[in-house]
């Protein structure tokens, strides 16, 4: 096979596409090469069907190999394991991309994988990913209504930048991934402090004429060396079957899916589908039956997809009987659980979290091993759905890629918000615990976030809320609704949530399924999300409007104390022995910084008081004409050395040991004893000479 070449830029940084060279035995294969950074983007179709699925297998891995910055990974094994989050968060995002760009009808098993083989920090390999994989797909045999493209989008001294280097990414106040189809944008995550609607729609749009090229040069590769497409089974119909259940069914299930509380709405859809089958199987008898059960099934959902759809955009009614723009019933509490260090529950209709924040110490922090090299995390935020929430059983296991995505987006919605390290100087862990659910769980999250937060004495610099928004477009008319129900989501043409403060967002998170979106429709929504934004902050307010003044009695207090850097090393002692001693006494989680700040963290006052006064007798330094009280450590026909704190002594000549004359050292002082002592003169050489005789009679200077 001969290699093929293409390359394209955008804004000031190329492309090139090279196919051909590597895996040549995979259904289609794309190295993206970018800057220094190459991925390749692979894509493999079973040729059969899996007996029995009745969803689209399709599988997308996004994996970066440490070899590719130059670096042997940590662990005990040395290879990589399992997927760092960033792997986990982008797999789910070209998931998400180009899911819903395959045939309906598809059953064969699709594999996308984009491995990351050499990384420049400059050149993003995140976006190289998504657009390799679509380049794959395109050249591929496997049916795919793209191609698609990405772009990572920065805002510099309000500069839009398309791909924003290493540099430009952290002066950045904006951050969004945004993947684009010809003429449309189809997802975007990502965040920023506090941007207007109106810069988010900016950035989205730029976003979209950024990846026109990329998406120009896909439809030149397919039309030079993409194979020949498969056909997708057809979708089996039979209209009197479909006409059947439509006539059965409609006046029920309209009465059904009105229903405000969700497992009665539930169980009366199920009753209504039940009775509709079981009428088409009278009428068509059991074995004409058999054969159309799929086709029955399919219609009933496609009935109430249509019927809910057309319900909401005609009549103007939602699931629950709310208006577009209204939000359910919020309730709010803090201080939910006694002994955390905060705690919040929050319920927006059927959905509700129990949020808890922990504080640690900088010995907590979260340390990743990237190809860009080591970060460290103080703010994190998990996020679990178990089971119960919505009334099932499953079994347990480590988060999901959903559960990792949900919390990375409520994580990136509050992490700005947190106070400098300089003000406060705890590691915040923040665990959100689904424990209802109906729609809107991860803005639960970032509302419930902010709360317990606040709740644990942290000094947030504003507050966040989220709202999860949709859209349906249906019989050239659309509704935005606020505050989306999980059917809403299901049916909708657009999912997407918004999460901010009072002055702009913080996150942003969007799956868009419709072929175009005008900028009036997206300012529309942003400013209804905005709208309900406003109304849940001004609901939170009513339980809590600003942080603690203290923290939980719980929670571990920082003290900080300052030495000098040349004497770090007497606090640390010889392969940390003697910080460790100080540990061991006083039960002090200690850290020391490079410029010398020491952070003693317990919730015990005494402790740390005493930590500090051996920090203190460590590092002090002896000052003319000050008053010790030291101990004699030797004795000697001259004099008496005297430890005047821990590692510092001086002489105290027998000269200097009282006012009359002193024959024996051993009449005055004697190894052991405590005496005090002034200091009387330091040389060049830092030689102590110390006075007992001046010091008599005087106090201990602090």
């Amino acid at each position: 096979m001969a290699v093929t070449t293409k390359s394209v830029k955008v804004g000031d940084k190329e492309f090139t596409f090279e196919i051909g060279h590597i895996a040549k035995q995979a259904g289609g294969a794309t190295m993206v090469k970018f800057g220094d950074s190459q991925v390749l983007c692979t894509v493999c179709g079973a040729k059969e069907p899996r007996p029995g699925m009745d969803f689209l297998p399709l599988t997308c891995d996004y994996i970066e190999k440490t070899y590719a910055a130059g670096k042997i990974p940590g662990g005990f094994f040395k290879r990589e394991a399992r997927p760092r989050d960033h792997e986990t968060l982008m797999s789910r995002v070209i998931d998400r991309s180009i899911r819903p760009l395959f045939p309906k009808t598809w059953r064969s098993e699709i594999q996308v994988i984009a491995t990351v083989m050499s990384f420049e920090s400059d050149y993003p390999t995140d976006v190289c990913g998504l657009i390799g994989s679509s380049v794959s797909l395109m050249i591929s045999d496997v049916p795919f209504a793209g191609p698609i493209a990405a772009v990572r989008v920065g805002r510099v001294d309000g500069e839009l930048i398309a791909n924003p280097g290493r540099e430009q990414r952290e002066k950045s106040d904006l951050d969004l991934f945004v993947s684009c189809s010809e003429t449309a944008i189809v997802m975007v995550e990502g965040g920023g402090f506090e941007v207007s609607e109106d810069g988010v729609i900016d950035a989205l749009l730029f976003a979209h004429e950024a990846c026109q090229p990329l998406i120009q040069v896909q439809h030149e590769l397919r039309a030079l060396i993409g194979k020949p497409k498969r056909e997708a089974p057809p979708e089996a119909r039979d209209e009197s079957v479909e006409n059947m259940v439509k006539e059965l069914g409609a006046a029920d299930l309209l009465k059904a899916v009105v229903i405000k509380d969700k497992h009665e709405r539930y169980a009366a859809i199920d009753a209504v589908k039940k009775a509709t089958l079981q009428t088409v199987k009278d009428n068509l008898g059991e074995e004409a039956y058999g054969d159309k059960e799929k086709i029955a099934k399919a219609a009933f959902g496609d009935l109430k997809y249509t019927l809910v759809r057309k319900m909401i955009v005609n009549d103007e009614v939602r699931i629950d009987g709310r208006g577009f723009a209204d939000i359910r019933p919020i309730m709010c509490e803090v201080g939910t659980l006694p002994r955390v260090h905060g705690s919040a529950m929050f319920q927006r209709g059927e959905t509700q979290a129990i949020v808890t924040a922990t504080l640690g110490t900088a010995a907590d922090e979260q340390k990743l091993e990237t190809l860009d090299g080591f970060t460290y995390n103080r703010f994190l935020l998990h996020y679990n759905f178990p089971p119960y929430s919505v009334g099932e059983t499953k079994f347990l296991r480590s988060p999901g890629r959903r559960e990792i995505g949900h919390g990375k987006l409520a994580e990136r919605a509050v992490m700005n918000l947190m106070p400098e390290k300089d003000d406060f100087a705890y590691t915040v862990r923040v665990v959100s615990e689904i424990t209802e659910s109906n729609g809107s769980s991860s803005m639960a999250s970032v509302c419930g976030a902010t709360l317990s937060m606040m709740d644990a004495g942290v000094p947030l610099k504003s507050m966040a809320a989220g709202i999860a928004m949709g859209l349906i477009e249906q019989d050239d008319k659309i509704a935005v609704l606020s505050d989306i129900l999980g059917d809403e989501d299901h049916l909708g043409d657009m999912d997407f949530k918004v999460c901010g403060t009072e002055k702009g967002i913080t996150a942003v998170q969007m799956d868009i399924k419709l072929t175009g979106v005008s900028r009036e429709t997206l300012e529309k929504a942003l400013n209804q999300a905005r709208d309900g934004r406003l109304h849940i902050l001004g609901e939170m307010k009513k339980t809590m409007s600003e942080a603690r003044p203290e923290i939980s009695e719980y929670a571990p207090r920082i003290t900080k104390y300052k030495v000098k850097t040349e004497r770090i090393k007497d606090v640390i002692g010889p392969g940390g022995k003697v910080i460790k001693d100080i540990v061991a006494k006083t039960s002090v989680a200690i850290d020391i910084a490079d410029d010398g700040t020491i952070s003693l963290a317990s919730s015990d006052s005494e402790m740390v008081d005493k930590a500090i006064k051996m920090i203190k007798d460590l590092t002090r330094e002896p000052e003319i004409g000050k008053i010790y009280l030291g101990n004699v450590r030797k004795v000697t026909d001259f004099g008496a050395f005297v430890e005047i704190f821990p590692g510092t002594d001086g002489l105290c000549h027998i000269s200097d040991l009282a006012e009359k004359r002193v024959n024996r050292v051993e009449d005055i002082v004697r190894e052991g004893d405590e005496v005090l002592v002034k200091v009387t003169s330091i040389d060049r050489q830092g030689k102590i000479r110390l006075s007992r005789r001046d010091a008599v009679g005087q106090n201990v200077d602090d």
